[in-house]
């Protein structure tokens, strides 16, 4: 079912800068050899999916999420999801755990975007130009299909452990490269996120009552890096992370991607695992 309820918001979250500064990420790694770095074998394409456990009509789209992060569910591309609980459906008889206002904003941010009267759960958006309801598997795949045609630029993450720091520790520093961005005209955001797989829950109200109900992508964190200027193509910035005790890190990805402030359009985009 459909909620109604009637620009980028970002979550404040246990993210801290260091320093701004010139370089790659294979300086960076070279510098430490206990790190992991991205790699591109397919182009990537941000799909990100506002869900909620409230929503009865929900289930089928968080399913379509799952199917589409595993590898080569389209050929040539890869899917980096973002799965956004908004938390409007909260006060309808069940409170989503992994809900966030913050998402809510961000949706309706979207909405704003494409002249939408109202916002909705599910709605998937691809590479922030095309919404659809979640769960239409033939839309998504035709929207992701086609962003993989529209040019990109491209994102190095390396993402480092000190080597007299447990590889368990939930402290990390995060190296993030931007560069060979499409042309443009307006500025952009360059975003960061924490998404963790394989999360479970039983619901014992509202909608929902008496489903267990999986999810992947679930986002965790979600905070701005910095910003682009329009008449640039890179940014470098290194910066630490931290993890809340529970989220497990095995499931647990990186993803960066870089958005234009008007448009929404993704510009760039890249992930890692945490370990």
């Amino acid at each position: 079912m459909k909620l109604v309820i009637g620009i980028c918001c970002i979550l404040s979250g246990v993210v801290a800068f260091t320093a701004l500064r010139p370089g790659n990420s294979e300086e960076v790694l070279n510098e430490h050899p206990n790190a992991a770095t991205s790699s591109y074998r397919t182009v990537p394409v941000l799909v990100e999916l506002f869900t909620s456990e409230g929503c009865s009509s929900c289930p089928p789209a968080d399913a379509l999420l799952s199917k589409l992060v595993k590898a080569e569910t389209i050929p040539g591309v890869e899917v980096i999801a973002l799965g956004e609980h908004v938390d409007y459906w909260n006060n309808l008889g069940w409170n989503d755990q992994y809900s966030k206002a913050d998402f809510s904003q961000r949706q309706r941010d979207y909405s704003a975007a494409f002249d939408l009267d109202s916002v909705y759960t599910p709605q998937m958006i691809v590479d922030g130009q095309e919404e659809f309801v979640g769960g239409d598997w033939n839309r998504a795949r035709a929207a992701i299909v086609k962003a993989a045609q529209t040019p990109k630029g491209r994102i190095d993450l390396t993402l480092i452990h000190k080597a007299d720091v447990d590889q368990n520790s939930p402290v990390r520093r995060l190296a993030i490269q931007v560069k060979d961005l499409p042309s443009r005209s307006d500025d952009a955001d360059v975003l960061f996120a924490i998404t963790e797989n394989n999360l479970q829950t039983q619901v014992s109200r509202g909608e929902n009552r008496g489903r267990y109900l999986h999810h992947s992508a679930v986002v965790r964190e979600l905070n701005v890096a910095g910003h682009i200027v329009a008449n640039d193509d890179t940014f470098v910035i290194e910066r630490s992370i931290n993890i809340s005790p529970g989220w497990r890190t095995e499931n647990l990805r990186v993803i960066a991607f870089v958005q234009e402030r008007r448009s929404h359009r993704i510009l760039a985009v890249g992930e890692l695992p945490w370990k």
